[in-house]
């Protein structure tokens, strides 16, 4: 059962401590909290992800990107430089897709666009490396809901084509 409160402000603080989980939201109207409440009890006795209002405001891979910045700024982990520029690099290929369009079509295309680039196979694989760790964690840590075999997927059938691969082996002697 959710705890609603009145606050001083005049918004309504919904409060869920449900199976070891403890979610929280603030609502201007109480109705909207109240349903907020239920839909997140659901997920909680289904075992799914609590959504919170950072990850439900989510709507393009841009906004998933921001999410997984946030959070390691917030816990004090610094992007280094190579993942902070493969990952705006990102941001500007991908950043305008709906979450939704992230299909394995997609992204079989946006393989292709790299190696036309000049990408070799190593860099292409991190890309989808840095792509698939996006969206596990905006999976993993906001609830977001989607699925990462579309890239799995594509992942295989780059794989196939020869635009992702390991590096050559080089004698270091």
């Amino acid at each position: 059962m959710a705890t609603l409160t009145k606050l001083k402000s005049g918004f309504w603080r919904a409060q869920i401590r449900r199976k070891g989980q403890y979610v929280n939201e603030t609502f201007l109207r109480r109705k909207d909290a109240e349903e907020w409440a239920l839909d997140m009890e659901r997920r909680i006795d289904r075992q799914e992800p609590a959504v919170t209002r950072r990850s439900r405001d989510a709507k393009r891979f841009h906004d998933l990107v921001e999410l997984h910045r946030q959070d390691m700024a917030e816990v004090g982990i610094r992007i280094v430089r190579s993942k902070d520029f493969c990952l705006t690099a990102l941001d500007e290929a991908l950043g305008a897709l709906k979450i939704a369009d992230l299909d394995r079509e997609r992204l079989i295309k946006y393989g292709k666009d790299r190696a036309k680039e000049g990408a070799g196979p190593v860099t292409v694989s991190m890309d989808f490396g840095y792509i698939k760790t996006v969206l596990s964690h905006a999976a993993a840590v906001h609830g977001v809901t989607l699925s990462t075999e579309p890239l799995d997927l594509a992942r295989i059938a780059l794989k196939r084509l020869g635009l992702i691969g390991k590096g050559k082996e080089r004698d270091r002697r």
